[in-house]
């Protein structure tokens, strides 16, 4: 069941979405897989689960590899047969069908890490991932790190290419070189504190620059609204507000 539980993560099938494929609770996925043989599944369960890893026996279960052409071989039987269920949730209004489907499977895998309000790193994981995709347009950089990402575990071949591919390429080579770094050994917290000495006082550049922009546009907001006589930016009054804040922005500048 160990050797199951490794192909179920690296395939990054969550236990919500077997279960759904099941047609079990997802607290039966727990039971089964607590179990020490698959062979002591409910026989039709057993079976959906062989078909869908491609193998006709329990057996054969310790002999499958990971590679990403298997993944895409398993992802799309587990799609074809998933059922979509939120066709007429208005959360999922207006996208087409792949697209559902991928956001219902990140909600699912979201909503599993964070079930456990004890879980103080899982709520940290998707906190900064949140932070990761509210960043995710202002520097290039951080998609082509989904790239390498995706590649590394496997979901992606390694010659694939979506973004920008010269720089995309550079990028995966540098970060590849990087984590070879780190997992050999070759360094240590000494010979790099230097640099992330540089990298804190970057970020606290940034908090700072972020801070007086908001400084200074609260200080503008203020302005606007004695101007224009008001005490609060309402639904009414907002685009006369926003123009005003331009203009006195302006004035700034030709200053």
């Amino acid at each position: 069941m160990n050797k199951l539980n490794e192909i179920l993560h690296e395939l990054g099938i969550s236990k919500v979405k077997l279960a759904k494929f099941l047609g079990v609770s997802r607290q039966m996925i727990y039971n089964y897989l607590e179990l020490d043989n698959i062979n002591k599944w409910p026989k039709d369960k057993k079976v959906l689960l062989l078909n869908l890893l491609g193998v006709k026996s329990a057996e054969e279960i310790a002999k499958i590899k990971i590679t990403t052409d298997y993944i895409y071989e398993v992802d799309e039987r587990l799609s074809s047969t998933c059922k979509d269920e939120n066709e007429n949730n208005i959360f999922f209004e207006g996208l087409g069908k792949k697209q559902k489907i991928l956001l219902q499977d990140i909600v699912e895998i979201l909503k599993e890490k964070i079930e456990d309000e004890n879980d103080v790193e899982g709520y940290y994981i998707l906190l900064y991932l949140y932070h990761y995709l509210q960043s995710i347009d202002t520097s290039k950089e951080l998609k082509y790190i989904l790239g390498y990402v995706s590649k590394a575990a496997g979901f992606t071949k390694p010659m694939e290419f979506v973004f920008n591919e010269e720089q995309q390429f550079i990028f995966e080579s540098i970060l590849f070189s990087a984590f070879s770094l780190y997992n050999g050994g070759g360094t240590s917290k000494t010979k790099i504190a230097a640099s992330h000495e540089r990298f804190v006082a970057q970020i606290e550049h940034k908090i700072e620059e972020k801070m007086s922009r908001t400084m200074e546009l609260n200080t503008v907001k203020v302005q606007a609204l004695k101007e224009l006589g008001y005490t609060e930016i309402s639904e009414s009054n907002a685009a006369e507000v926003f123009e005003k804040i331009a203009e006195i922005q302006s004035r700034k500048v030709a200053s």
